[in-house]
């Protein structure tokens, strides 16, 4: 007897399911999800409605009916807000592009900055250092940064535990 009633608590609530779908115009169950607010703001999510479904239909009985089928217009729930991503970029943040970089980089050369310089150059892999500085070699030139920038990186690559 008490399956029976849970029976026709199933058959009512799909039968609420689907007139409250019909109002609100939608073609699925999960657009009815939009209409019904949570307690911590923003809409219920439609694995929540699914779950409440099957282990606490009374409530979302209750839901249906308050916010979708008694009101005479209902109204979409605004979403919840979100935290921002980390694939959003921070505000707080300069964009420079590369031209820029070179412009600031030859003011640091002129101002004989040596930790901006250092700062400022972009890095290299060991391999393209090795090949510069033998290339610098061989045409009889000496290029003080670029053996510090060879130095720095060795002993980098040497601290790093493998």
């Amino acid at each position: 007897m008490i399956q029976d009633k849970h029976q026709t608590n199933g058959h009512e609530l799909e039968n609420l399911i689907d007139s409250a779908i019909k109002k609100v115009g939608g073609k699925k169950e999960n657009d009815i999800c939009r209409y019904l607010p949570t307690g911590s703001g923003g809409y219920i999510h439609h694995f929540t409605m699914r779950k409440m479904k099957h282990e606490n239909p009374k409530k979302l009985v209750t839901m249906i009916r308050q916010h979708i089928l008694n009101e005479e217009k209902p109204t979409a729930v605004p979403p919840k807000p979100r935290a921002a991503r980390g694939s959003r970029k921070r505000r707080d943040q300069f964009l420079f592009t590369k031209e820029d970089i070179e412009r600031m980089l030859n003011m640091a050369r002129l101002a004989g900055d040596k930790e901006m310089i250092r700062k400022l150059t972009p890095r290299k892999d060991l391999k393209q250092i090795k090949r510069e500085l033998i290339s610098s070699i061989r045409h009889n030139q000496i290029d003080h940064e670029l053996w510090n920038c060879y130095v720095e990186t060795v002993t980098t690559a040497e601290a790093i535990p493998r």
